[in-house]
């Protein structure tokens, strides 16, 4: 398979990376219950691992190339391996701010090689699009592998059992640092003529329709996946009545079904336009929001002895993910593929950057209604992005359509 250790290099990081980078939903409910800490004060873990990820994609967008994606990948699994085993012996909420801040540095060092070696590695539009949703669907599986293998560590007899995941973390970490170590590269990207000139033209970008529309889609896009996805946990615990241990697990329902809608949308993208993909998910989601919801009202607290006693909405509402899924990958390889290589390096990093300053306004903007506004109430709020979504998607459609040269130039 060509270019096959890049790419089982590109699976496994990201792997390790969804599976930290998204158990802020698990920490922020084990802030709760472990540390004593408020809704509001746990809804800073986000800012901490995405403000991280937006400062760092910003600077090494630009010069990760003459860094090289291969060094960039290994630095960054290095401090995240520090990071869980002081996670492991810090046991505080300190110690969990300083692991976010840890892995939101590195993702974005990451994504930035991940999405900027795609483009490197596949020829055309369809091949691009299929292994942005490979890559994203493994992603998913690795958020999946925390959300289930994570809570197996809980013991209501001891209340310090759950950072041995952390343990686990590191030993993962090891592998993948030795894996991606002795992994061939064999991509080489287009001299630059300095730093100065690497961000000067990076921030040339922003003259561009295209690259504003794209920034307002991935912010809109991960303050809503991010907004359900960390406090869903929560949402399982305080709304539906189930136990700290339960709800973390339910909560694994999103993950899978996101992870499947990318699956699917990989085959379906190969016979329908992404646009139609698009469009369909966004009313959809909109459309279960509606209708799941006002399931989750007045929950009664309850013995779960099988799935059966289990409240519907607990396993309806996480299904939102399949419409979520294709949604990310899409519109990101759609516009990426429309542009010259040489730049994909730096749009990643304005994309990285707008992801998580979306994920962080999700986070915190849920955190802080959810007890106001209640939590059977407060999701109503991605109808809005949802509807925003919607609109851009035949924007980029449109600023996509001509060609490839034109896209970018417009």
């Amino acid at each position: 398979m060509k270019n096959s250790g890049i790419k089982i290099s590109l699976f496994l990081i990201y792997f390790v990376f969804a599976a930290l980078l998204n158990s802020v939903g698990i920490l922020v409910e084990r802030a709760q219950e472990v540390y004593g800490i408020a809704k509001p004060d746990a809804a800073i873990l986000e800012p901490f691992k995405d403000i991280s990820i937006a400062i760092m994609a910003f600077v090494v967008g630009s010069f990760l190339p003459r860094l090289g994606f291969k060094k960039g990948m290994l630095i960054s699994l290095a401090v995240v391996f520090f990071g869980c085993i002081g996670m492991f012996f810090g046991n505080s909420f300190l110690a969990v701010k300083l692991l976010f801040l840890c892995v939101g540095l590195s993702f974005a060092v990451v994504k930035v090689a991940v999405y900027a070696l795609i483009g490197y590695i596949t020829d055309g539009k369809k091949e691009h699009s299929s292994l942005m949703n490979l890559i994203e669907t493994v992603f998913m599986i690795g958020i999946i592998f925390m959300y289930v293998i994570f809570p197996l560590f809980y013991d209501d007899n001891d209340p310090n059992a759950w950072l041995n995941g952390y343990l686990l973390m590191a030993g993962l970490i090891a592998v993948a640092f030795f894996i991606i170590m002795f992994s061939k590269f064999d991509v080489e990207p287009e001299k630059s003529n300095g730093v100065k000139d690497d961000f000067s033209k990076m921030f040339a970008l922003f003259k561009k329709p295209l690259i504003w529309i794209f920034a307002a889609f991935a912010f809109l896009y991960v303050m809503t996946e991010q907004g359900i996805m960390t406090w869903l946990p929560t949402f399982n615990k305080d709304t539906l009545k189930l136990s700290p241990k339960l709800g973390s697990q339910m909560a694994v329902l999103l993950m899978v079904s996101i992870a499947l809608g990318r699956f699917i949308a990989g085959i379906l993208s190969k016979k329908i336009k992404w646009i139609y993909i698009s469009a369909i998910s966004a009313v959809l989601a909109i459309v279960l929001v509606l209708l799941v919801l006002p399931l989750a009202e007045n929950i009664e607290a309850k013995e779960i002895k099988s799935i059966t006693d289990l409240p519907v909405v607990s396993y309806l509402f996480p299904l939102i993910g399949l419409f979520l899924a294709p949604l990310y990958p899409l519109i990101n390889s759609t516009v990426l593929s429309s542009v010259d290589k040489g730049i994909h390096s730096s749009l990643a990093g304005i994309l990285t950057f707008f992801s998580a300053v979306g994920g962080t306004a999700g986070s915190l903007l849920i955190g802080n209604l959810f007890d106001s506004l209640g939590g059977d109430k407060v999701f109503y709020l991605s109808i809005i992005p949802f509807g925003l979504m919607f609109i851009i998607f035949f924007v980029i459609n449109k600023m996509t359509s001509n060609s490839d040269s034109e896209a970018i130039a417009k």
